[in-house]
């Protein structure tokens, strides 16, 4: 019997279209897969087994098998996005437990495009931190079991980094897809504004939020987006030179770029160079009020969220955030700091295509119940680690994570890459043509 286990979305897709395997048996390996791992991982609030596998014989017979883009793909989906039939508690025990009556319009393509949702993914309260872990489980990193997958969208890194899931959706609101895909050794894009449906949360955090795939491939990025999309496929092209930056400088000041974070970001431009790539060192234009224009709409955007909620049932780091976001919420409202940073970091992308920068700063927390610790302790060490992700939710331009190297520890490092609004396919074949100089281990082995 053939394992489809390991296998990319595009490959399994292929075979269930050919009639080499069913849409049952892809789904019913995927879910003994997270049957014997999930104990360890924690990807999972909650798998949908016996659903799941009459979703896939339903998709098996189609009429338009032969056509679907994601032909029996297994998908793994955030816990803050509605999957019809289930409850949507966004990591919290304040969110109702009432099944929702329809899909998230993402969830509605991707099984339209006939993928099968095998479950719903751990998430932080309320997708606030950049840890993964409350009450209804801890998100282990599937590469080094002792740290963190990282956040917000952490389940669904962990459950495809182990290769429970060939692919999964997220969402990304100061980092939440890039974030966690550098942990565990995924790519993924946070398309630009308006690319892809947002529809998440109480109002997107005020249009930060992106929705987006976590994959071990480029190619499966591109699949999974141009369904998200609603559009035809994002196509690999030949990739013309582009002027790429490469900026190793935190954009929040006091956070600092670890060696193995500057190795593999001064790795991948030489690899770019050599590709012929026009390649130099500059740094954005920054301003030194981005950390505090970033935690206004941050926590405003929580404060929004938490609106309704009983705040007793809330853990402790969520209700600080919220309440300090309420002291932010008018000024947020009326702000024009977005479009005065957008307007002092377009000259620099008039001037260069690409920016690549670390994705990361430092290897993610040790696993544990950040939760439980006091809401400074987790600013902080969120901070510290991801200081790099924050700048490109503000301006609502693309942005990606692409695995290159490892650390010490032999977990997986990344980079990230940034480009001008409408660079998707840009930013996506660049990111492939790192995979192909430089491919990457896929799934841990666990």
């Amino acid at each position: 019997m053939t394992n489809w286990v390991g296998r990319s979305a595009a490959e399994i897709a292929a075979a269930v279209r050919e009639k080499r395997a069913t849409p049952g048996e892809v789904v019913a390996e995927h879910l003994a897969r997270i049957e014997r791992l999930d104990g360890r991982v924690g990807a999972f609030r909650t798998v949908r087994a016996k659903a799941a596998l009459a979703e896939a014989d339903e998709v098996g017979a189609r009429s338009d098998l032969a056509e679907l883009p994601l032909a029996g793909v297994p998908v793994a989906v955030k816990d803050n996005l509605a999957v019809r039939g289930e409850s949507c508690r966004v990591g919290s025990a304040a969110t109702p437990d009432a099944p929702a009556e329809q899909d998230h319009v993402t969830v509605a393509r991707l099984r339209a495009a006939g993928a099968v949702v095998v479950g719903l993914t751990n998430v932080p309260e309320l997708c606030v931190f950049g840890t993964t872990e409350g009450v209804y489980g801890t998100a282990r990193n599937p590469w080094d079991l002792t740290r963190t997958a990282g956040g917000s969208s952490g389940g669904s890194a962990a459950a495809v980094a182990a290769g429970m899931v060939p692919v999964a959706l997220g969402n990304d609101g100061m980092g939440s897809l890039r974030i966690p895909a550098a942990v565990c050794g995924l790519v993924t894009i946070k398309p630009g504004h308006g690319v892809v449906p947002a529809g998440i949360g109480e109002g997107d955090w005020f249009g930060l939020s992106e929705n987006g795939p976590l994959a071990t491939t480029v190619e499966d990025v591109r699949l999974v987006l141009s369904v998200l999309a609603g559009t035809g496929a994002v196509r690999p092209r030949e990739t013309a030179p582009r002027t790429i930056a490469v900026s190793l400088r935190s954009p929040l000041a006091g956070a600092f770029v670890s060696r193995p974070y500057a190795v593999a970001a001064r790795d991948a431009a030489r690899l770019l160079a050599g590709a012929g790539h026009r390649v130099r060192r500059a740094d954005p234009p920054y301003p030194r009020s981005l950390g505090v224009t970033a935690l206004r709409y941050w926590s405003a955007g929580t404060a929004v969220d938490a609106a309704g909620l009983d705040p007793r049932r809330l853990a402790r780091r969520t209700r600080v955030h919220a309440a300090i976001g309420r002291r932010f919420l008018n000024g947020v409202r009326t702000s024009t700091d977005r479009e005065r940073l957008r307007r002092r970091l377009e000259p620099f992308f008039a001037e260069h295509d690409v920016l690549l920068t670390p994705a990361l700063a430092r290897r993610s927390p040790q696993a544990g119940p950040w939760h439980e610790r006091g809401w400074l302790r987790n600013v902080l060490a969120n901070s510290s680690y991801s200081p790099m992700t924050p700048p490109w939710n503000l301006t609502g331009w693309p942005a990606m994570a692409v695995p290159f190297g490892t650390l010490p520890s032999g977990a997986p490092c990344a980079v990230q890459l940034v480009g001008r609004p409408g660079s998707e396919a840009d930013l996506l074949d660049l990111a492939e043509q790192l995979e192909t100089l430089r491919p990457w281990r896929r799934t841990a082995g666990l």
